[in-house]
């Protein structure tokens, strides 16, 4: 079967950004703990959701296709919009109170698993809206996501946790919205592959502006919003 790039491509954005973040956390458990298991956990958290949400969406490949189209586009939208609010707030934070790194003062190995469990269910939840569509792409993505994660954690170790993700963030919920609003599409329309790149185009330019769009100054002590 031949690979589909835009599937490929949409499993390894969710892959990589939501595993980034997960390794992020658990190289700030390493520093922590000084201990080597806290990736471990990290891992087994990631495993624990990831291993279901494969087997399920192996069987979800028997569903009507545009059953898969319509659920896979509803969590396509909502994990885009998601994302695209994340943005939101990663833009606002590096403008106000900047970056601050997390503390762990205790519960570092739960607070591993516990982690790697939560990115790996939000990357499930655009990965069962996948594998569907196209197994072998979606899961060269989600491998060639894992593998990035890997590498690009052990080259840049501690730095990691400074890289700002507001970018990508933009980057695959534009991606997300575009497969949800073509999938919904083509649930009543014979649509053109090629259509991919122009709404891809302006959901980038949309969600750009709305992370970006102005942040109001924090207010001063005792100051209040006057009516006019």
């Amino acid at each position: 079967m031949f690979l589909d790039a835009g599937i490929l491509l949409a499993a390894l954005g969710i892959t990589t950004l939501e595993l980034a973040e997960a390794a992020a956390v658990g190289l700030a458990l390493f520093a922590e703990s000084r201990s080597a298991l806290a990736f471990v956990y990290v891992a087994a958290g990631c495993t624990a959701v990831f291993v279901p949400a494969f087997l399920a969406a192996d069987a979800l490949s028997l569903l009507p296709v545009d059953y898969i189209r319509i659920v896979g586009g509803v969590l396509l939208l909502y994990f885009g919009l998601r994302l695209a609010r994340s943005a939101r707030r990663s833009v606002v934070r590096s403008k106000t109170t900047g970056f601050k790194p997390e503390t762990f003062d205790r519960g570092v190995m739960y607070t591993g698993f516990s982690v790697g469990a939560v990115e790996a269910f939000e990357a499930s939840i655009v990965l069962v809206g996948l594998l569907p569509q196209s197994f072998p792409s979606a899961g060269g993505g989600f491998v060639a996501g894992v593998a990035l994660v890997i590498v690009a954690t052990f080259a840049l170790r501690s730095q990691v946790r400074k890289v700002k993700q507001a970018v990508m963030k933009v980057a695959v919920s534009a991606v997300l919205l575009t497969f949800s609003a073509f999938w919904f599409g083509e649930t009543a329309l014979v649509l053109n592959d090629v259509l991919l790149v122009p709404t891809f185009a302006v959901f980038v330019l949309g969600v750009y502006a709305f992370a970006n769009r102005r942040v109001p100054p924090p207010k001063g002590p005792g100051e209040t919003t006057q009516k006019t």
